[in-house]
């Protein structure tokens, strides 16, 4: 009993403690999200006050927070959309990868961190936060943007590609043979074929099937359906948040504006456990000895992802701010990297400390970037452009001797002009 009442006490005060911050976020109109994070790294493992009974539920809670954040994304947009996504997008994908996983894997290397380490701490760098993004997106009410669809191609295809990457690292770290690292990642890329090909073809019944008039058994069944896949899918080495992306990419028409409905307010709450749950699994005496490091790796890997949305948006035809919002957008790190340093720590001990100090800093730097990365830049580029404007006006002042009319012949000049001629 004594248990259960310190969990309600903590879980009471964490809640209603979510509620003033995020007032007095939008007072000042910041996003909650690296308030979240701050009021977590202050009460969790070696905080102000240590909240050690509700740490078990608010871990649970931070991974509802995360599937319903790419459920509720996924739900936004239809297969046939996603597909046309990853076809004009996978350029862009590439270039993530180039610019983002290299500072990762040199800063490894550098650190003598070995293959293993490098390729890690690559993945850490390399992967957007799609829950920080999603929520990000949300609070600022980008969802309609032009640039939006961009944003979420990157990251899908980085999601997609977790499936993939998490195998191999995982075999990698496991010093596992080429035999059991090829079974690992064919059963991964199997399950999100599968899953890809039912929400392409059969989308419309499975709409149909989770379809109700009643909504408290719609929300039920897709709640349900959304964490049973995300579980699977977590089973077979393919992210939880892919499943529940996918999901949401399966159900269309009623149903999924109904199921948005239903669910926002779910999404809302549990996406701020997630956040504070991620301060709270961090002590904060380990982040000053590595913050220099992971300051300077987090500033390279800001303006590479600036320059991937940039380039993305670039080449689906949106405009120079369009493109400045992408890039700022894109820039929090979080879930993902944590998961793979989770995966690194055991081999390389080293990495668990600067993977939680660069994610911290990125995933507070996130939501500004977003915000103030296009004003900034359109300030910047007013500038240089008045810059070389004056000194074309400049130019333009200075009279020319033919702007005044013909110099005058010897015949047409006075006598007072040739005088001054003559001197």
């Amino acid at each position: 009993m004594h248990d259960t009442t310190a969990l309600l006490v903590e879980l009471g005060s964490v809640i209603l403690g979510l509620g003033i911050i995020g007032r007095f976020a939008g007072r000042i109109g910041l996003s909650p999200i690296p308030l979240y994070l701050l009021a977590g790294l202050a009460f969790g493992e070696g905080g102000l006050l240590p909240l050690g009974a509700s740490e078990e539920f608010t871990a649970i809670g931070a991974e509802i927070g995360v599937i319903l954040l790419l459920l509720l994304l996924g739900l936004e947009y239809s297969a046939s959309e996603l597909v046309t996504s990853l076809k004009t997008q996978y350029p862009s994908g590439a270039v993530d990868f180039v610019l983002n996983a290299t500072p990762g894997a040199a800063a490894g290397l550098m650190l003598g961190w070995g293959p293993v380490g490098a390729v890690a701490l690559a993945g850490v760098t390399w992967i957007s936060s799609s829950g920080v993004i999603a929520k990000v997106m949300t609070d600022m009410g980008r969802l309609g943007n032009r640039e939006t669809p961009v944003i979420l191609g990157v990251l899908v295809i980085e999601d997609l590609a977790m499936a993939v990457y998490l195998p191999l690292l995982t075999a990698m770290l496991a010093g596992v043979g080429l035999a059991g690292g090829s079974v690992a990642l064919l059963i991964a890329l199997g399950t999100v074929g599968f899953v890809l090909y039912l929400a392409l073809r059969h989308g419309r019944l499975i709409s149909r099937a989770v379809s109700s008039d009643n909504p408290e058994m719609l929300l039920l069944v897709v709640l349900g359906l959304t964490v049973l896949v995300a579980g699977v899918a977590q089973q077979l080495q393919v992210s939880a948040a892919v499943g529940a992306f996918l999901v949401g990419i399966a159900l269309s028409g009623e149903v999924a504006e109904g199921a948005r409905k239903l669910l926002t307010p779910l999404r809302d709450l549990f996406a701020a456990v997630f956040f504070v749950f991620f301060g709270l699994s961090t002590d904060p005496a380990d982040i000053p000895p590595v913050l220099l490091p992971a300051a300077l790796l987090a500033i390279v890997t800001v303006f590479t992802k600036i320059g991937t949305g940039w380039y993305a948006a670039r080449r689906a035809g949106i405009g120079p701010r369009g493109r400045w919002r992408a890039g700022g957008t894109l820039v929090a790190r979080g879930e993902f990297s944590i998961v793979i340093a989770g995966l690194a720590v055991a081999t390389e001990p080293r990495i668990g400390p600067i993977a939680t100090a660069y994610v911290l800093i990125l995933v507070i730097a996130g939501p500004l970037t977003a915000r103030w990365t296009e004003p900034v830049a359109s300030k910047l580029q007013a500038a240089l452009a008045d810059r070389r404007k004056k000194p074309a006006e400049a130019a333009e002042a200075i009279p020319s001797p033919a702007a005044d009319g013909p110099m005058p012949s010897h015949d047409d000049l006075t006598p007072e002009h040739a005088g001054r001629d003559s001197d």
